[in-house]
């Protein structure tokens, strides 16, 4: 389902085989030196051959052979003519093999560039036309190096020495494993995922299990039914000799299922563990609102990798303990109140399946938020206090190294500041709102008001313009579109406090709290040079420590 409208991309742009990059931004420049490619254009721009059509449903139905590490089956693609167009692109990456393209019962003929497959359609494809694309496919994919960060399959084994398989593909795209529309703009309204194990295997998916089927005696096919839109890199095959374990949470729409898959040699643990999944559901549903997904429950599955935002089905490999793997990013221990796997991973069911980006440049919608999210637990659970420990620890994690909205068109994210610099961005807007019930009320509205849509910087930067009240272009400027952090400058002279904006972009304004022997003052910084007389002169004064700035004294300049 195409739910916002998109940019098209000029053919002449496509036809670049070096340097290419779709910038909603002009004044941005690329943040990397290598050039892009035509690979990385065909990846992650809407080319021509994709914006015609609008992607209504999925029938996913394959077959996984432990043994020889292989996938093969089909995936009927359903859609809808937007205009009129016959060559249709579909994404499979190397070292899986298209088998056929089929409609209405007839092999089509396509032609291949890299891992896009352009199929030429006989049918002619009018307007307003529903249509049926089966791709038939297979190979042994690609096993992930190093799961999650980069894509693939990952084969392992449990203590029995039983298969242990998943996927995780964010980034790398779901075409490395199964032939989809490969970008980010448009997803289905639906799917199916029809997946056959060897038993006493089990496949574990999004959504809910429809029902089970014996193809044979020793094989039992899973059908998991998704009733609500899904990112290609949300789908998710979860396959172990599981056991299974739930109760039921009454959330703000009702009883929701709150369903475990773990190892069976790991149950005891998870008994414990997991009950960290309801404390995430009555937390993130006080600030963002209902879970996004009743509809198709809330699964938390075991997985041989650290743990992904699966669409209702969250991935988990966080070793049963807590923190980042026993790790607290703030050093505060704030970081250990907690297993970061099972609330991160789960917050990203707000921002990443609820609200998703359009294009990868701009993940720091799904991270900051989620990161962010992490804080907004200790919150709930713990008090403001301890969310602002949180976030201002984390901040020695921060390089400042590129700015956090990546490249357009090539699919390249941008900075991982995206996550606690991001977290630490928005922490500094609730301090400018100072409004704690407002903020609230806006990302509460946030998941309303783009519930199962793909968004674009310019969408989440506008709300919060809006529904804030605040003049965010030039904030929003100087913390996504620069590595730089504002620099609060000052100096003493002539009992008078002299203050700046430094490091910033033209016309950045944004109000800094100050305090001084427990009084508290607001002050207008510019990139001109103010003064007050306000504080005490030539006293030490402490800038607000949840705003993410740095600050600097420099000698009063002589006369």
């Amino acid at each position: 389902m195409q739910q916002l409208a998109f940019q098209k991309i000029g053919s002449l742009a496509l036809l670049c085989t070096t340097l290419y990059t779709l910038t909603l931004f002009p004044t941005q420049a690329q943040q990397t030196s290598v050039p892009y490619s035509r690979q990385d254009s065909l990846r992650g721009s809407i080319t021509e051959e994709r914006e015609w059509w609008d992607l209504l449903y999925y029938h996913l139905d394959v077959e996984v052979d432990p043994r020889r590490k292989s996938i093969q089956g089909k995936n009927t693609v359903h859609y809808k003519v937007l205009k009129s167009y016959q060559t249709l692109q579909i994404d499979l990456q190397e070292p899986m093999e298209i088998k056929g393209f089929y409609q209405e019962g007839r092999e089509m003929p396509y032609r291949r560039e890299g891992n896009a497959y352009f199929v030429e359609l006989e049918l002619p494809q009018k307007v307003g036309e529903i249509h049926q694309l089966q791709v038939v496919y297979g190979g042994t994919p690609r096993i992930s190096p190093n799961p999650p960060w980069s894509g693939g399959l990952t084969w392992e084994k449990d203590q029995k020495g039983r298969p242990f398989i998943a996927n995780s593909n964010q980034g790398d795209g779901a075409s490395l494993w199964w032939p989809c529309k490969d970008h980010m703009y448009d997803e289905p309204d639906s799917m199916l995922i029809s997946v056959t194990v060897p038993d006493p295997l089990m496949n574990v998916s999004n959504g809910r299990l429809r029902k089970t089927e014996k193809p044979s005696p020793e094989k039992t096919t899973y059908h998991w039914f998704v009733s609500s839109p899904i990112a290609n890199y949300g789908v998710n095959i979860s396959i172990a000799d599981y056991a299974h374990f739930s109760e039921e949470y009454l959330g703000e729409k009702g009883p929701l299922t709150l369903d475990f898959y773990v190892l069976r040699e790991n149950l005891e643990k998870a008994l414990v563990q997991f009950k960290d999944a309801p404390r995430m559901m009555r937390a993130f549903e006080h600030w963002f609102g209902p879970y996004p997904f009743y509809e198709d429950g809330f699964k938390l599955i075991e997985v041989p990798y650290l743990g992904m935002e699966h669409q209702s089905a969250v991935t988990y490999g966080n070793g049963y303990q807590q923190g980042y793997k026993g790790k607290d990013f703030s050093e505060t221990g704030w970081g250990l109140t907690f297993d970061y796997i099972i609330i991160h991973e789960a917050g990203h069911e707000w921002f990443a399946n609820n609200i998703t980006y359009r294009d990868i440049a701009d993940m720091w919608i799904h991270e900051s938020f989620t990161t962010y999210s992490e804080s907004l637990f200790l919150d709930y659970h713990y008090g403001v206090n301890a969310g602002n420990a949180y976030l201002q620890g984390a901040r020695s994690v921060i390089k400042n190294d590129i700015p956090i909205i990546g490249d357009y068109g090539v699919n390249q994210r941008g900075s991982g500041d995206m996550y606690f610099k991001g977290a630490n961005i928005l922490h500094t807007l609730r301090q400018w709102i100072d409004q704690d019930e407002k903020w609230r009320a806006i990302l509460r509205k946030m998941n309303a008001t783009f519930y199962h849509q793909t968004v674009s910087t310019q969408d989440i930067e506008g709300f919060l313009a809006r529904e804030t009240g605040l003049p965010l272009q030039t904030f929003f400027d100087q913390y996504l579109r620069t590595a730089q952090v504002p620099l609060f400058q000052h100096y003493w002279k002539d009992d008078r406090l002299y203050y700046r904006w430094q490091e910033v972009v033209d016309g950045f304004s944004m109000p800094v709290t100050v305090s001084q022997n427990n009084l508290t003052h607001v002050l207008h910084p510019t990139a001109a040079w103010q003064s007050t007389d306000l504080l005490l002169p030539g006293r030490v004064f402490e800038t607000d420590p949840n705003l993410y700035i740095f600050t600097q004294q420099i000698r009063a300049p002589s006369e």
